[in-house]
């Protein structure tokens, strides 16, 4: 813009003072330039997923990995245009600047500015071709990842309807091939038994070692730790559901973590070791899972229908029919679980198709038999019926169910759909066992959370004895303990189920992402880890602000004898300060757009135009207050009919104690715009004036004598300003003295008049002073105060009533009080 100044100013080009318009030229074409080469790259890219597609059609985990790269691909290629665009931005905002091009018959602008004018459009035009380009791969992109998905879908479909005729020549083959099987099993596993002992024999003890290291760590772990939690103590009584839900959830996760922990890193150490062989390693990792799942299968039905201690069943059957059904479970997991470990065993070995089949055929075969006979167990009681009694067949519909999936099963292996009675009674098995952990642990965290019931739990108990909590914290602790038994059943048991259905984990992954990071509402993209990580952001400030604040005025303020109040109005304002840049912080780390709030500034200024000009005015006139400090913390300060301590200053009111300790909250453009009093406003030093009424009879410089004596007397009465005790008026029986004392900290007003009183009381009475004449028909105190009637406690009210110019308020205060004489 300076060059095109000069220009038309009829100067010397700025391109010839300055090359930095070239160098920008330079720097945007080779952005361009790389921005070109990299859409090429992806469309490459993009081709190379397809043919690797054309040639994997049949294989679901490569198909998983294309998917997941093709997406990779569309991300990078939107990162392409979204980078490209602030230019694009910025060319616009320049064409802007310099206008339309002369019309027709009108003078030519200077040469500069049309090569810039066209230099620009030749930019722009690039630009946008290259978004156009992008928009292009970024639909091809998901063409082939939609593409992928049916692919997947159609290879789910087939392998679950594939129909294998069932025959028995099938099964005679099957039989030759399980044989032959048995034999080459055999081998493998001596070949390579022989080959560790021989070659390997340091390493497998090594692996050994640590397996065993591995396992005393975790099983002393979890009985340190978890024991309280897993442990049935011996009641006499039942216990609460709430203990066993809890003892079920966690007997069943603690001990199968511990297991799969323990096999898993025995796995490592044995590969890590080079102790497996690639022909042995499927074998052992499927043996592995295998027994991880039969564990958890058989830890499940034992907690929820605790067979041998009836006293922590969670459902209402009897013992006989609880251990049935345990059977029966535990039956239908090992059936399962050895189809799986025979199907890779024959899978590793190279066993033909035949096998794996019959294997499947027969396991589907004594599930559906073993639903069938569930069908027939009698386990159920009536609420409050004995344990031990014989129970009732199971309801027509439950019954019902049992027998239609037992047959359908049984129906479905025999036609032949072996795949599809294979992956029922999975589902059957193992992802009814997670729905039923998860239920329990849904009813865990939902008993956890309510009120009053977290701290009769362990941990409840624990925290009230180690660290003191009270019940609103051990409430609140359930509440958080709950939500965490929540997330814990979403991010562990969601993803089992759905791996359990015939998802990869890579799967999981890419949706895991797309929910964390790319969560489309219309245009708004909302990215859930920018958020949390913004949260924490704020967080984080914000507990830098409150620590810099309480260094700052424990260290700083304290140590250079700061005024309170000025202390307060620094802490203060650092603490807006911080709330303030830890929010920006925080919204700019969660990737909101702050252009984005100017509807919601302009809805806000708006709303404050019409109804929220007291809110304004209370904030503003805060923060005058904070700044100007015509009060502080701890002043002792009088605004209409409120009259107290200072004890905080915010932006929107002002506390205030009374002398009664009822706080106050003033809405601090009261303070702005009325009259405020500020009895510490520089310092403590006040005046206290004592009253006192003296009969005629009395001698006036005696008096005043006394009442300077009595003044001196006092430790808490100033020398300088001296005390001093004035004939004050006269009345029609009395004659009124005031006593003056000046005190270093007003706020002892009170105290201070009250033994000036007592002591003004005891000397006068030796003196003999303050006798009243005869004829006064209201006798008067030496205070000034009218006496009781006697008999009625009521004072009298009549012609010898006084006349008081001071009176005392209950804080210590002074105030002029109008009483006309009578």
């Amino acid at each position: 813009m300076f060059s095109l100044f000069l220009v038309l100013a009829g100067g010397r080009p700025a391109a010839a003072q300055d090359p930095a318009p070239s160098v920008v030229v330079s720097d945007s074409a080779s952005a361009v330039a790389q921005s070109s080469a990299d859409l090429d790259k992806a469309n490459a890219e993009l081709d190379r997923i397809r043919e690797q597609v054309e040639a994997h059609g049949d294989d679901d985990l490569r198909l998983v990995d294309l998917k997941v790269q093709a997406e990779a691909a569309n991300r990078s290629i939107l990162a392409i245009s979204v980078a490209i665009r602030p230019r694009l931005d910025d060319i616009k905002a320049r064409q802007t600047e310099l206008g339309d091009p002369p019309a027709e018959g009108a003078a030519p602008e200077a040469d500069i500015v049309a090569e810039e004018r066209k230099r620009l459009s030749d930019e722009r035009n690039a630009i946008n071709a290259l978004t156009a380009e992008a928009e292009n791969l970024s639909i091809k992109a998901n063409k082939l990842s939609n593409m992928i998905t049916e692919i997947r879908r159609e290879l789910f479909s087939g392998t679950l309807l594939k129909r294998t005729d069932v025959n028995s020549s099938v099964l005679s083959d099957a039989s030759g091939a399980l044989v032959a099987e048995a034999d080459d099993l055999k081998r493998t596993l001596s070949s390579w038994i022989r080959f560790v002992w021989n070659y390997k024999r340091g390493q497998l003890f090594g692996a050994v070692f640590l397996s065993l290291c591995a396992a005393l760590v975790f099983l002393s772990g979890s009985n340190r730790l978890f024991s309280p939690l897993i442990q049935r103590p011996a009641l006499e009584v039942r216990p609460d559901y709430i203990t066993r839900l809890s003892v079920a959830f966690w007997s069943t996760m603690i001990p199968t973590s511990a297991v799969a922990a323990f096999l898993g890193s025995s796995y490592f150490f044995l590969d890590n070791f080079n102790v497996l062989r690639p022909d042995i390693a499927p074998i052992v990792s499927l043996t592995l899972a295998v027994t991880v799942a039969l564990t958890f299968v058989s830890l499940l039905a034992n907690a929820v229908l605790a067979p041998k201690e009836g006293s922590w069943r969670l459902v209402n059957v009897s013992n006989h029919g609880a251990r049935l059904l345990v059977f029966a479970i535990v039956a239908m997991a090992l059936a399962n679980g050895f189809d799986f470990l025979f199907g890779g065993i024959s899978e590793a070995l190279g066993s033909p198709v035949v096998l794996t089949v019959a294997k499947s055929f027969v396991a589907s075969v004594l599930i559906g038999l073993i639903l069938v006979a569930m069908a027939f167990i009698r386990p159920v009681l009536s609420e409050g019926e004995d344990r031990s009694a014989a129970g009732r067949p199971w309801p027509r519909l439950v019954r019902m169910l049992f027998i239609a999936t037992g047959l359908g099963l049984f129906a479905a292996s025999l036609l032949g759909y072996i795949g599809l009675a294979r992956f029922v009674g999975t589902q059957i098995v193992m992802t009814g066992a997670i729905v039923v952990t998860m239920y329990i642990g849904v009813l865990s965290g939902k008993a956890v959370s309510k009120q009053n019931a977290f701290a009769d739990t362990i941990f409840g108990r624990g925290l009230e004895k180690r660290f003191g909590f009270g019940q609103v914290a051990l409430d609140q602790a359930g509440l958080f303990a709950g939500l965490g038994i929540y997330a814990l059943l979403i991010v562990f048991f969601i993803p089992l189920i759905l791996l359990q259905w015939g998802f990869q984990i890579a799967d999981i992954e890419s949706w895991a992402y797309r929910v964390f990071t790319e969560i489309k509402i219309g245009s708004i993209s909302i990215s859930l880890v920018a958020i949390f990580g913004g949260i924490l952001l704020f967080a984080a400030g914000m507990i830098i602000t409150r620590w810099f604040q309480k260094w700052l005025d424990g260290n700083v303020m304290a140590r250079s004898h700061v005024d309170p109040g000025v202390r307060n109005s620094v802490k203060t304002g650092i603490g807006y300060l911080g709330v303030g840049i830890a929010g920006l912080i925080g919204i700019s780390a969660a990737g909101l757009d702050l252009s984005s709030f100017a509807l919601v500034a302009g809805a806000l200024s708006l709303g404050v135009g019409f109804g929220l000009q007291n809110i304004v005015s209370n904030f503003v006139s805060g923060l005058i207050l904070l700044v100007e400090r015509p009060f502080k913390v701890g002043d002792w300060v009088v605004t209409g009919t409120t009259e107290g301590y200072v004890k905080r200053i915010s932006v929107r009111a002002t506390e205030i104690e009374t002398f009664q300790r009822q706080s106050i909250m003033v809405p601090n453009s009261l303070f702005i715009n009325a009259s405020v009093g500020n009895w510490t406003h520089r310092n403590k030093l006040g005046r206290a004036d004592i009253s006192v009424h003296v009969g005629y009879d009395s001698d006036p410089r005696r008096v005043m004598e006394i009442l300077h004596e009595i003044a001196e007397e006092h430790p808490l009465v100033l020398r300088n300003p001296a005390p001093m005790a004035v004939f004050n008026s006269f009345g029609e029986t009395t004659m009124t003295f005031e006593l003056r004392v000046y005190l270093a900290d007003l706020t002892n007003a009170a105290s201070v008049r009250n033994d000036i009183r007592l002591s003004i009381f005891e000397r006068f009475r030796d003196e003999g002073l303050g006798v009243l004449f005869k004829q006064a028909e209201a006798p008067v105190s030496l205070a000034g105060e009218s006496l009781p009637e006697p008999g009625t406690g009521k004072p009298l009210q009549g012609e010898g009533s006084p006349l008081e110019t001071k009176e005392d308020t209950a804080d210590g205060a002074v105030r002029p009080k109008a009483r006309t004489p009578r």
